[in-house]
């Protein structure tokens, strides 16, 4: 059989090869790789799809072939043949987005009151945009000592633990973290470490920004 007569895989695995590799053709491009993984996807031949979807299968041709642009009509239809939101076919015309990645040990350190005491924070990346921020901070508490401080900030941050264990206090409430506990909070209550029962200590802090935070 011909690829266009069999599934060339589950739909999970075409539309993510699809998506791995970005078409460089513009927007019709773009249209074509999802039409034809997730027909294929679906285990639809092209003859078949083009009947379900009101088309001929000279004209989805070359819809798959990126040789001609399809009408909001067509693209509807398409979506609907192919049983996605009509966005899904669109997927990768922006593909360009912000990433950061960080290599084990070589997060920029931030000082903080309480760093000379043993406490390091190493931003891991943040994500800023018109629309959204994310900030990644890990945070490693080495020395019991009496500085505590305390945050507040806009967002909802989340914290993962690590290693060690520790009393953390966010507003009224306290809560005995260990290894593989989180704790997910609004930022505007004051927060932060009250007491560090095994040390190190060591926690991952993701904090989600609103819209118009700064």
């Amino acid at each position: 059989m011909s690829e266009d007569e069999v599934g060339a895989g589950s739909p999970e695995r075409e539309v993510a090869r699809a998506g791995a590799e970005p078409a460089e053709g513009g927007l019709e491009r773009v249209i074509a790789t999802q039409v034809r993984a997730y027909r294929l996807a679906a285990g639809v031949s092209v003859g078949e799809m083009a009947a379900r979807v009101g088309v001929s299968k000279a004209m989805l041709s070359k819809i798959e072939n990126a040789q001609t642009s399809c009408s909001l009509t067509t693209l509807a239809r398409l979506a609907a043949g192919l049983q996605v939101p009509v966005t899904a076919l669109f997927r990768g015309v922006d593909a360009d987005r912000e990433a950061v990645y960080v290599p084990s040990g070589h997060g920029a350190q931030i000082i903080r009151r309480g760093s000379r005491q043993g406490h390091l924070y190493e931003l891991l990346g943040a994500l800023r945009g018109p629309h959204k921020r994310m900030e990644a901070v890990l945070v490693t508490l080495t020395e019991a000592s009496e500085v505590f401080p305390l945050f507040q900030h806009p967002g909802t941050e989340l914290l993962y633990m690590l290693e060690g264990e520790m009393v953390y206090g966010h507003g009224e409430s306290r809560y005995t973290m260990r290894p593989g506990d989180a704790l997910q909070f609004d930022g505007e209550g004051a927060h932060g470490p009250e007491e560090l029962h095994e040390l190190p200590v060591r926690f991952l802090s993701v904090t989600a920004y609103g819209d118009h935070a700064g």
